[in-house]
């Protein structure tokens, strides 16, 4: 019995189906095979080991590459002076952090604020020549109603008691 349960868990069989096998409860079986369970596997993966092994010193190319990938730690890296692959070598950008305003301080509000304008005014904006009749005050001509955008169409931020603040250029 104990040999058949060494034979099941050295082949990769799971452990509750080797208790079906054997015809007991998988606690049981860990509880009373313990030694066996862990030697079946500890047996199997030297047998394989010694069959790689004797690949790789027969020269398969595979064996020889995974033993070194796998028991000596090698890994195939790029040189240091190399770029890395889809990215441009010579970028510079910076991280830009957005972080909620809590409200609470009026240092880091404006610190915020300051931040998130000169972050904008440095991104090119795309616009349509509809969108630049819009912020120009031109006629605007929607499904609902027709007029004109005001030229101060500010959004005010939350907390801000008479400043407005935009986007560039509006």
């Amino acid at each position: 019995m104990r040999e058949r349960v060494r034979y099941l868990a050295g082949v990769g069989v799971p452990q509750d189906d080797i208790a079906k096998i054997i015809g007991c409860a998988a606690k049981t079986l860990r509880k009373r095979f313990r030694d066996d369970l862990d030697r079946g596997v500890a047996e199997a993966n030297a047998t394989i080991s010694g069959y790689l092994f004797a690949a790789a010193k027969a020269g398969n190319i595979t064996a020889i590459i995974f033993w070194l990938k796998t028991r000596a730690n090698w890994r195939e890296r790029m040189a240091p002076d190399e770029p890395i692959p889809g990215t441009d070598a010579e970028s510079n950008s910076q991280v830009v952090l957005v972080l909620p305003d809590n409200g609470r301080d009026p240092e880091l509000r404006q610190v915020l604020r300051d931040a998130q304008e000169n972050y904008f005014a440095k991104k090119p904006r795309r616009q349509t020549p509809e969108l630049t009749a819009r912020w120009e005050g031109a006629p605007v001509q929607t499904e609902t109603a027709r007029g004109t955008l005001p030229n101060s169409g500010r959004n005010r931020l939350p907390g801000d008691k008479g400043q407005t603040a935009s986007a560039p250029g509006v």
